[in-house]
This record gives structure tokens, sequence and C-alpha cells, in this order.
């Protein structure tokens, strides 16, 4: 499994996606700007094409920045060109129109899957495919058998009297001479499922999920041919019992049923499984989740807890199940009493009992029962939360299938993104491959979309947090940034969803490249962020937001004049101040906010708006600042270091005087700790260095040089490097022979 998580994609599956993502590109060209068109020259096999339309529809469902296009079915409407055979459709991607334009192509396997937009319009195009069809799933149509009936009359009669919709009757399978397969799982009641069957000669499999029929006689017709027969939710009888007793070529029987949906009359006994293992001597699988047993089928509990555990029908906990030849490959009992019995006669077993169990179930029911699903993920998520996962990778690969097939279900979305979180977490990251964390991170994203709902927004903004950031989310990152932004934005919030949400921005423009950082402030983050500030400081409270808020505007600033500029114009200045003045023991806040004007002060065109009496004033007195270590009154006197350097023309102010802060700035400095730890992290020392090379402000070459002998003294590994690669050492070495430098920043330069 390990290997498999971990090996590329096929070339087909990457050409295919590619040519997707870039119809007019590759296959097509569009004519008169609106309807796509084949280029002649094409012509694809059915390998292809199925592949094209399958895998159209995965990402029409998945991909929210994938655009469907209106005509893209009519590309496959000519059978000369391109070749259909077996091609899986789902819910409202494809309408009535869609399946007219490939009417002409000789289909095998048709599934058509929760289609609600399709009406009977369908159901003649469907005869198109009569003479081919082998396989055909209409699961979930619930509008298939309804056409639209217009009363007639003038236009207003129209309007007060709309179309209604009408049942139609004398559709049948007539004709349909090739097909073996059929779900029609969730038919809309009305339809005669009788009369529509009867044409079919030799049925092998026939799905019947919640349909209620009282009379099932009719299925002996097909008692030499039916090897499958799916009765999920029918509510049984002792006459269904008999009659499925007839169809003795069954291998795989399915009479499970959804303990919560409705009240059940039928009740498994002993006999009801007698029969079953005597009459279907074929059996490999049989599913009987959800039922309730009438009486005890399970042998005495000293003989049951006997030996090690085993599937030899012999030694069977269940009684009846003594009598099967062999074990069975699968048996579903989950919601049963009978999962947690020692010796269970079976390969694969869906139950509640333990992991193995609870990952067949949702294997099993994934696809078409949803409500079951999330129950089985719901147990998954105490396991994982609980236990260890064993089999991790399983687990992680069907709880993303979960969410990517029941995007709109609710339920399957909280569930599933909350055992996201367990299944991402630290403990389990070494068994985890690139490509896998990649898919969790795109149905994370998907869920975050379709759902404003708080536990799903908190949920998947807990599971990214699992996440190495911002590298592991740089392939989504205009995505991920703008999802955080419309959370952070919405009118009323969710305390704990605003703390998480406000810290992944913050990590997401960490240590990024200045055009990311670019993108970002130009999609709202300066103005959220400020906002976010602006609330806290009515409320006036000083929290986890508020400094990760200002931590994220440092972050971004860096190196980003634009974004510097944005921060200038929302009125960053004012909120500072006040911010300053609200809370002035709060020494991390100060840090992060010195650190933010420190960015702003090394543009030198918005300089000018920090040479005000008042804001010179602030950042002399935060010179004297023991807050956090050196930090702040550092950040200050880099702030100041920067506004020195424009020289004295630039100081446009009377007080405080440029001498006397320049005497302040000095002090600062020598009362530093040469050997200080640090609490900041550079990506470049260019805006340092641009302080050496000048003699206008020695202050603020000390406060430089300074800067980098700390730097590189403290954490050698990491920033003697950076220095040499940014051309520091020239720079200093001319620095030592300049005049107008002081003997002592000379000294610390040598």
């Amino acid at each position: 499994l390990k290997m498999a998580s971990d090996s590329p994609e096929s070339l087909m599956t990457l050409c295919t996606d590619y040519c997707l993502r870039n119809l007019e590109g590759t296959l097509c060209y569009l004519l008169d700007n609106e309807t796509l068109r084949l280029h002649p020259d094409i012509f694809l096999p059915s390998e292809i094409c199925d592949k094209l339309v399958n895998e159209y529809v995965e990402l029409v469902k998945t991909d929210s920045i994938f655009e469907p296009h209106e005509s893209f079915f009519t590309l496959f409407s000519d059978p000369r060109s391109t070749r259909l055979a077996r091609i899986h459709l789902r819910e409202h991607i494809v309408q009535d129109q869609d399946l007219e334009a490939i009417r002409k192509q000789d289909l095998i396997e048709l599934y058509l899957t929760n289609c609600e937009k399709l009406t009977a319009k369908s159901l003649q195009t469907l005869v198109s495919f009569s003479h081919t069809l082998i396989s055909l799933s209409l699961f979930g149509c619930c509008n298939i058998f309804y056409e639209e009936e217009n009363p007639g009359g003038c236009e207003d009669d129209c309007l007060v009297n709309p179309t209604r919709q009408v049942l139609v009757k004398d559709f049948t399978f007539e004709g349909f001479s090739r097909l073996r397969i059929l779900n029609l799982g969730r038919l809309i009641e009305g339809v005669n499922v009788e009369t529509l069957l009867r044409p079919l000669a030799s049925l092998a499999a026939l799905d019947l999920s919640g349909i209620q029929l009282n009379d099932v006689g009719f299925l002996t017709q097909w008692k030499d041919s039916l090897v499958s027969l799916v009765l999920y939710n029918m509510d049984l009888s002792e006459e269904h019992i008999q009659v499925i007793a007839q169809l003795r070529k069954l291998r795989h029987l399915d009479i499970s049923r959804d303990h919560l949906s409705s009240y059940y009359k039928f009740k498994l006994t002993r006999r009801v499984l007698n029969l079953f293992v005597e009459n279907l001597v074929n059996l490999t699988s049989l599913d009987i989740s959800g039922h309730t047993m009438l009486e005890n089928c399970t042998i005495p509990s000293m003989e049951e807890k006997m030996g090690q555990t085993s599937t030899e029908p012999a030694k069977s906990s269940i009684a009846p199940f003594r009598g099967l030849k062999r074990p069975l490959q699968f048996l579903g009992l989950f919601e049963t009493s009978l999962c947690r019995l020692t010796h269970i006669p079976a390969y694969k077993v869906s139950g509640d009992k333990n992991e193995e169990q609870v990952l067949n179930a949702i294997e099993a029911y994934t696809e078409h029962r949803p409500e079951i699903t999330s129950r089985a993920i719901n147990l998954l998520f105490d396991i994982a939360r609980i236990e260890r996962c064993s089999q991790l990778l399983r687990a992680l690969q069907l709880v993303i299938t979960a969410l990517k097939c029941h995007k709109d279900d609710k339920n399957i979305q909280v569930t599933g993104s909350a055992a996201l979180f367990y299944l991402t977490n630290s403990e389990y990251r070494m068994e985890q491959s690139v490509k896998l964390r990649r898919q969790v991170i795109q149905v994370v994203l998907n869920g975050m979309e379709s759902y404003q709902e708080v536990t799903v927004q908190r949920n998947c903004c807990l599971t990214l947090c699992n996440f190495s950031i911002p590298e592991e989310l740089e392939f989504q990152y205009r995505r991920v940034n703008e999802l955080l932004l419309n959370i952070l934005n919405q009118s009323r919030q969710d305390e704990s969803i605003q703390r998480i949400a406000v810290h992944l921005c913050n990590a997401l423009v960490c240590q990024v490249d200045n055009d990311h950082k670019e993108a970002v402030g130009k999609m709202g983050f300066v103005m959220t962020m400020l906002k976010l500030i602006q609330k806290k400081l009515a409320d006036k409270t000083c929290d986890q937001v508020m400094e990760f808020s200002w931590s994220a505007l440092w972050n971004i600033t860096d190196e980003t004049p634009d974004n510097c500029e944005m921060f200038l114009n929302y009125s960053g200045m004012k909120l500072f101040l006040e911010c300053l003045k609200e809370f002035p023991e709060k020494q991390e806040l100060h840090r992060n906010m010195l650190g933010l004007l420190g960015n702003v002060a090394e543009v030198k065109e918005l300089r000018p708006q920090l040479m005000t009496s008042q804001f010179i004033s602030v950042f002399s007195n935060l010179l004297e600042s023991k807050a956090d270590g050196i930090e702040v009154s550092y950040n200050a006197c880099g702030v100041l270091s920067h506004i020195m350097f424009d020289g004295p023309e630039a100081w446009g102010i009377c007080e405080p005087h440029r001498e006397e802060v320049v005497k302040r700035m000095w002090a600062a400095i020598q009362s530093w700790d040469i050997n200080s730890r640090r609490n900041i992290n550079y990506r470049s020392f260019e805006p340092i260095l641009r302080l050496l090379p000048q003699g206008i402000s020695p202050v603020s070459q000390h406060w430089a040089t300074w800067a980098l002998y700390n730097l590189v003294s403290v954490y050698p590994d990491k920033y003697c490097p950076l220095l040499i690669k940014e051309g520091g050492i020239p720079l200093l070495k001319d620095m030592i022979k300049m005049a107008s430098a002081r003997q002592e920043t000379k000294e610390m330069a040598r």
C-alpha cells in the first residue's frame, strides 16, 4: 500500500488531466467563440474517451477551479472520431441534452448515479443504447421517470398553471437484449418494477435498494441466472424470504438495512439464516447489517470464547453458519450484535467491533449509502482519536474517497473532516506520501468551500494545522488564502475558528516569496487583519487573534512595499498608537507591531509619512523598552535608523531634536547584550546592508553593524552564508576605511 500511494500518476492520467484543463489548446477549437468542436483530424479509441468523460465528471465534482463546458458531451457525438464504451456520470453534472449528445455511441456500461436533472427524455435516449448495453445503473435518478406535461392553452394560463410532472408508465426494458446488470436503487414510487423488468431475459445482478415491494415473486424468472441481489432497506416478509431461497444461483445477497431510517416489522431468525445456508449453496457474500435478531443465534459463550479466532464454518460462533461449505468472502454485520462474536466464518466482515470491520464498512457502503458511511467514519474517528490506527493509509484513502464522493452531505463532511484531523497528525506523518497529503489538502479545501457550517470549518482549519506551512500548501496557495480570508471576513465569527484561521494566515505569509505576498495583499489580506485588530481594540481585548494579526502584518509587509503602503493607507498607524496606549504591558504585541513598522521604514517613499512629532516621540521612548528582551528596543532603533539615513534635511519636525534622538539611539545600542538570542527571522540582509556604505548617519551604520555581528555570532550556521552570499564582506571592509565611521563600529565590523 505504501508503494502504491507513493507511485506517480500514470502518463495516461496526467495527459487526460492536462487535456481536460486545456481543451482549446489540445483536442478542440472554439466555434463562434462558444461551442467546443473537436479538431477534424482527431480519432480517439474508447480507452481514452471513457477516461476523458469519467475524469471530466470527477473534476467538475471535486475541483472548484475547474470550469465545466456546456458543450463537452457533444465532443463525443460521432462514433467515427470518438468511441465511448464505459462511462460513469454523477449528480447535476449531467442533463438530458448530454445523454442525447452521445446517443449514437455503442455503450456497454452506463452508470448514472444521483443524476437528479435527468427526466423521461433520457429514458428515450437509453433506448438508443439498448442493443449494446450490458450494465446499467439508474441509482438515485429520482426524476428519470417523470416527464413534463404542459396543460396547453394560452400564455397566461401557463403562468398560473406551470408544467406539471407526470409519471411515465409505459417504459420497459423491451429490446435491451444484452442487459445483465441493473441498478434501480431509490427508484421513485409508482413505477411498476415487475412490468419494467419483465422483458429482460437473463439478469445476473439486480439492485432494488430502497424500493418497497410487497411481492417479489417475479424474481424467480431469473432463478437460473441471478447471481447478485441487493434489497437494502426493503421491508421484508416471509414471502420475500421464500422467494430469495429459490434463487439458488445467488453468490451475493444483501438484505441489510439502515436501522435508523424507519420502523421495520421484519426480524431475522435462526430459521431464515438456516434457510439461506441450505438453499443458497453458492453464496460467497451476505449482508445482514442493521437487522435485529429475534432470537439468539449464537453458540454458548464458554465455547464461543475458546481457542484462537477462526474463520472455519465448523467453529462459527453464529450457529446457522456452521452449515456453510466454506468461509464467506464477505459478511455484512454492521450495527448488529453478531459482529462482536469471536469466530465469524468470513474473510472480510463489516461491523463496529474493531478497525478492520469499520474500514470494511466504509469501503462497502461509501458509494450508495452515505447515511451508513457517516456512522462508520464516526467510529473510525474514535479509533484514530483514542487508539492508534494500524491501517493508516487505507483509512486515509477511504475517508478521502467518501469526502470526494459526498461533497454535499453534511454528516459525512463533519465526521470525515474530524477523522482527517486525527489521521494526519504528527505521529502518522512518516507513513504518508506527498501525493496522499496533497489529496487530503484538496478535500479539506473542498469542504471549506462547500460548507459555511462551523463544525466543518473548524475541523478543516485544524486539519490544515497538521501540515508544514507554507511548504505543503504552496500548490494551493491562492485558494487556501482566499478561503481563510473569507472565513475571517464573515460578520459573525466563531472565536476558535477565528483564532486558528489567523494563525494559518500568519504561517502562510511567513518565509514565502514576495510575489506570493503581493498576490495575497491584493486579495485584501492587510485590510482583513486591520479589521480584526480594530474589532479587538473596540472590545479592549489583546488575545492571540490580536497578536497573530499584527504578526501576520509583520510577515506580509516584509520587503513588500505595496503591502506596507496599504498598511499606511488603511490607517494602520492610528491602530498602532491606539494599541500601544491600550495595552502598554503586552510585550509580544509591541514586538510584532514594531517589526512591522521596521518593514514600513525600509521603504524610502513611505518614510515621510512616519516623520511626525508624535511617531518619532513614540519610537524614541520605545528605545528604552525592555519588552521581549531587546526586541522592541532593537526594532524601534531599526525604524529610526532608516529615518536617520535620509539625512538632516528630511527631519521636518521641531520636536524632538534629531541630535537628541541620535543620542538616545547610541545609548540603547550600547545597553544591549551582544550575545542576545533573537526572536526574529531574516530572509535577507539587504535592508540592513544598505545602511553600511554611508556617512550621513553613523548611528544607523552602527545599528546595522551591531545587528549583523549579533546574528552571525549567535547563529553562525544560518547567517554567515547569507552575509557572504549577499556581498556583506566587501561592504564591511570598505566601511572600516571610512573616516566618518565611529571607532567602535569599525571594531565590531572588523
